[in-house]
């Protein structure tokens, strides 16, 4: 799995040194000049970059005429097409209107499955499988499926447990649907996974231990380093909390030396995690 963690802008040119890919989000490219500039440097020395269509950050997806205009701008290795939160019906249409508009984009297309239910995310996943204008399918942390009582029974199959929380049934959650893909037949090396954020660390040790991480290209995470800034080091298994604050919230930080030296302690027990 390649791991690329966003940083604020004043450690973007060193986040080239432990992230194995850039993860851009198009809402700041116009906003900071210094943000902006890092990103097309990137693209143009060759480096990888994903041009992310923010919906994270902005509650939805980045306007697609916008976007498309980044796109053709910048010129990203890859880019997620815009997605609508947890509806799979806009989902599958915003991404109809998108391909049939911008046919001609520069780069890979990133199609993110969204639904409410697990038969939702297993349908669009497939059409998503079989779509030409399809590299790769994303995956997010937070569906509130992952909460369900049907998702926790399936938890619970596999021996996790399901009492800690929310945050541990997102981590949980999203593991146990990807095997329970994999049961049904549905989990698809032909496009390998994109997994958007992360509640908890700990769910990306999952993957070795249920054989899925051949299934998975790259993930994106500002994890360890927002806990870095708030102080906090990771355990062996990372974190059991989560907060409400992201990445953005501090992007024209200018970190202490102590929170350089967390942020960097945890992306680097972040990766033991991975690969243990």
């Amino acid at each position: 799995m390649r791991i690329s963690h966003e940083v604020p802008i004043s450690l973007l040119d060193v986040s080239h040194s432990f992230n194995s890919y850039c993860y851009c989000l198009v809402h700041l490219l116009p906003q900071f000049e210094k943000y902006r500039e890092h990103y097309f440097e990137s693209v143009q020395s060759g480096r990888h970059v994903l041009l992310d269509n923010s919906i994270f950050e902005l509650g939805e997806a980045y306007n697609s005429e916008e976007f498309a205009k980044w796109v053709l701008d910048l010129k990203p290795t890859e880019y997620i097409i815009p997605d609508v939160l947890e509806d799979a019906g806009k989902t599958k249409q915003s991404f109809i209107n998108f391909t049939d508009t911008y046919a001609q984009l520069p780069g890979k297309a990133i199609a993110v499955v969204q639904g409410k239910t697990y038969d939702e995310i297993k349908d669009l996943y497939q059409y998503f499988l079989e779509s030409s204008h399809v590299s790769k399918i994303a995956i997010s942390f937070d569906y509130s499926y992952y909460l369900s009582e049907e998702c926790r029974e399936h938890s619970k199959r596999l021996n996790f447990s399901t009492s800690e929380g929310k945050w541990w049934g997102y981590a949980l959650g999203r593991a146990a649907t990807l095997f329970r893909l994999y049961q049904d037949g549905v989990l698809s090396t032909k496009k390998k996974l994109h997994l958007l954020g992360c509640s908890l660390p700990v769910e990306f040790g999952f993957y070795r231990y249920l054989e899925l991480d051949r299934y998975i290209d790259t993930l994106d995470t500002s994890n360890p380093i927002v806990a870095g800034m708030l102080g906090k080091r990771y355990k062996e298994h990372g974190l059991d909390e989560k907060w409400s604050c992201k990445l953005v919230d501090f992007i024209n930080a200018d970190l202490t030396t102590q929170q350089i030296k967390d942020a960097w302690y945890n992306v680097n027990m972040f990766r033991k995690i991975v690969t243990k």
